[in-house]
């Protein structure tokens, strides 16, 4: 009941908000999050902490507040998405060379992209479906919250992106012949066992997701690396990278270490952006 409240008389209105009042709302809840509840805030320092161990407390300091400001946009933008028109999005999301992937669309070869939690991926996930020439589907965890998980799911599906769970991933990789996109944001902790895939990022041992590599190889499909930038306040670039064409010409796990480490460079460059948040080293090897 309270999920609902909050959703048609909070979300939804700010949500309906120009951008100007958009950030000025986020500014009032960087202050909030940072200063009055601190959220999480111990485990974004240690994280930056281990992944930094060269940075200076001062440093770590610095990139806690950056991260903080943009995290705080983050959410604002993220419930912008609700509401948001095609015609804005695609201005506030800028793909600088889509033509990469034309070529396979025209060969009616489907693809995957994989990301990170980086800069703004819920608006790549509504972009893409709107901007390129294929069928785009993104693999996501459902939540608890059945009201929430919906709202969410409406909002990620609102301009033709198709979504399945976790648990159902195998079933969109039938009919081929449809040319499809397969989103993958492959940065986050899996479960880990004892067949668990374990690679250096960002100065630590780390357990890693390797069904985009999986499922390349089964399928014999290339393999894009998402590299989104952030322009300025509320615009974001996106730019492709060619992995592999040819996935089973690769050791397993090659992919799966090119992926980590195009994004531990970006990570490196701005680390602001990336979901530090995360209990992202909760398992050890």
């Amino acid at each position: 009941m309270i999920t609902k409240i909050l959703y048609y008389f909070l979300i939804i209105p700010i949500s309906l908000l120009p951008f100007s009042i958009i950030y000025i709302i986020s500014d009032l809840v960087y202050l909030v999050i940072y200063y009055l509840f601190t959220y999480r805030k111990n485990i974004v320092v240690n994280n930056l902490q281990n992944a930094f161990p060269q940075k200076s407390k001062e440093e770590i300091k610095k990139i806690t507040k950056s991260f903080y400001r943009h995290f705080s946009d983050l959410i604002l933008e993220i419930i912008k998405g609700f509401t948001i028109s095609g015609k804005h999005l695609s201005e506030r999301l800028i793909i600088e060379n889509s033509e990469i992937l034309d070529k396979y669309a025209k060969k009616n070869q489907s693809v995957i992209l994989i990301g990170g939690h980086y800069n703004n991926w819920e608006m790549c996930a509504q972009a893409f479906a709107l901007s390129l020439k294929y069928k785009c589907y993104g693999i996501y965890k459902p939540l608890k919250n059945i009201f929430l998980n919906n709202k969410i799911y409406n909002s990620r599906t609102r301009f033709g992106l198709s979504l399945v769970s976790m648990k159902k991933t195998k079933s969109i990789f039938s009919n081929l012949d449809l040319v499809k996109a397969f989103l993958f944001a492959s940065d986050q902790t899996p479960t880990k066992n004892s067949k668990s895939y374990w690679l250096n990022f960002l100065n630590q041992e780390t357990m890693v997701f390797t069904g985009a590599e999986k499922y390349a190889r089964e399928y014999n499909l290339p393999v894009f690396y998402v590299a989104v930038s952030k322009i300025k306040r509320g615009f974001y670039k996106v730019k492709f990278t060619l992995i592999t064409e040819k996935p089973n010409d690769l050791e397993f796990g090659k992919i799966t270490d090119l992926y980590m480490n195009n994004l531990e460079k970006d990570i490196i460059i701005f680390p602001q952006y990336w979901l530090w948040t995360h209990k992202r080293w909760k398992y050890k090897r």
